[in-house]
């Protein structure tokens, strides 16, 4: 319909007015009964948040996504628009977007007037019917709603009692589109009372003027639980009248979590080309966030956004990269020491608590990336802290000492005083090579994993160095130019002055 261009012609097709909020309630059925996802690419909402959603859009409901940083609350809101109708008519010049046949604002009924059926439209696409604003302090009454305007009232010689001087706000010129506020209560108190007629009667109030303007918009607001204690509140009487409150969550699932990472890392094709990343380091990466969200050293109320892994996976493959091109290596893939590399991601997103501000930013994104680590090494391997010493009055053999505790070969190397250290720029190859010094190292990998190929192998085996690690049976350092893998049992030997090996199993 949107070769139409006035309105004898409108008319004339049978066009009706429609307001947006059953506009979407209609658009919406459609997608329903068609199976059709009413919101793509949100990852982990479809048995809660959708829902949820598609009720309130079937209520004509108003709507609040009340959640912390970084649960898709202004994607959710952004999306909405695909439930509009591609195209919608409106008087030409329009500031309000009058549809032609309900039309609001005096220049649109003035036009009418003058020109009769000769009127022009003017059609409008669904992507510019969406407005947003960002709740700040500096936020006005004039920013969203409007204000009078001296320069139009002088240019066109009018008193400040005629309508035509006022300027509109962000909230009237977006009639017959979804608007939202996001960070709601950061909004100052008297600036939400101003919404009040707005949402509930429909008409605004702009210096002594009383406009009688059916807006027809369907609003949605963000907010933050933490920001009801550290910045602000949801007045009362405003958060009655929005009739739909729809709490958003993290991930519930690490596959979830990987999904949305896929589906929002953006690499250069030059990365893709280079470098290769596994499962594990992907499972590794993700593991970080839910270890920082249950951390009694981050912040929970604050929470830890997807923007964490999503920027820390992009880390980690530019570290991959960034060393493969200083060894001219035309192919990689990101081993768990590249890993170090994502420390800047972690840091700059967690909000930490007194006791996390004590132990410092550093500390705590090594000790989240540790926790992680151990999370998944059970994953993969025998739970290190469930191998115990075998009781028996004779001596185990060597094979029966293996069977017990499958790491054994692997500290006794370390035991013996050797040590292990990996530098960040070192080749895959010459990497490769030192992982292979280590006795037990492979063959404990091929038991679990027997089909893995050379570069897999290798992975897991440092992988298996920075397990025993984290569950303490070898000792880690972290340097700025390579990690240092030592022996554990023989150091807190020395320091605990003659305690044997069984005695220091004990007490492990």
């Amino acid at each position: 319909m949107n070769h139409i261009q006035t309105l004898g012609e409108l008319k004339a097709s049978g066009y009706k007015y429609k307001p947006i909020k059953e506009e979407i309630r209609q658009n919406l059925v459609k997608k329903l009964k068609a199976g059709e996802s009413s919101f793509n690419g949100i990852i982990g909402y479809e048995d809660s948040v959708v829902p949820d959603v598609e009720r309130a859009l079937l209520s004509k409901h108003n709507i609040l996504f009340l959640g912390l940083r970084g649960q898709a609350k202004t994607r959710m809101a952004r999306q909405m628009t695909e439930l509009l109708d591609e195209y919608i008519p409106s008087i030409a010049g329009s500031d309000l977007n009058d549809d032609p046949m309900h039309p609001v604002s005096k220049y649109a009924l003035d036009q009418i007037a003058a020109h009769g059926d000769e009127t022009p439209i003017h059609w409008i696409h669904r992507s510019e019917r969406y407005g947003e604003k960002l709740a700040t302090p500096d936020v006005s009454v004039a920013d969203l709603i409007g204000d009078i305007d001296p320069i139009k009232a002088a240019n066109l010689k009018l008193s400040f009692a005629d309508e035509r001087v006022i300027h509109y706000g962000i909230i009237p010129r977006s009639n017959r589109g979804i608007f939202v506020i996001n960070e709601l209560p950061d909004l100052q108190a008297r600036i939400q009372v101003a919404l009040f007629n707005i949402l509930e009667e429909g008409d605004i109030q702009i210096r002594g003027f009383r406009l009688r303007l059916p807006l027809d918009i369907l609003f949605v607001f963000t907010a933050n639980p933490e920001d009801y204690t550290n910045r602000g509140s949801i007045v009362t009487p405003l958060k009655d009248r929005i009739e739909s409150q729809i709490l958003t969550h993290y991930p519930k699932t690490l596959e979830h979590a990987l999904e949305i990472t896929a589906q929002e890392a953006v690499l250069p094709k030059e990365q893709e080309k280079t470098v290769e990343v596994s499962d594990l380091v992907k499972r590794l990466i993700e593991q970080v966030a839910f270890e920082a969200r249950n951390s009694e050293l981050v912040d929970k109320k604050s929470g830890v956004s997807a923007r964490l892994t999503i920027s820390a996976f992009e880390n980690a493959v530019s570290s991959a990269e960034r060393r493969a091109l200083l060894q001219h290596e035309k192919k990689t893939q990101v081993w768990i020491g590249d890993l170090a590399g994502i420390i800047p991601s972690i840091t700059g997103k967690v909000e930490l608590v007194y006791e996390g501000e004590q132990e410092g930013p550093y500390q705590v994104a090594m000790n989240l990336l540790d926790r992680a680590i151990r999370t998944q090494f059970i994953q993969y391997f025998p739970n290190p802290e469930l191998m115990k010493k075998k009781r028996n009055t004779g001596k185990p053999s060597q094979q029966e000492k293996e069977d017990e505790n499958p790491y054994r070969p692997i500290t006794a190397w370390f035991d013996k005083g050797q040590q292990l250290n990996l530098t960040f720029n070192t080749t895959d190859k010459d990497k490769i090579l030192l992982l292979y010094k280590v006795d037990g190292l492979h063959s404990l990998v091929k038991k679990f994993f027997p089909k893995a190929n050379e570069s897999e192998t290798a992975l897991l085996m440092e992988f298996v160095l920075h397990g025993l690690s984290a569950y303490s049976l070898i000792s880690k350092k972290m340097l700025e130019s390579r990690i240092e893998f030592k022996d554990l049992i023989g150091s807190m030997m020395n320091l605990g002055a003659g305690m044997d090996e069984d005695e220091f199993d004990e007490e492990a």
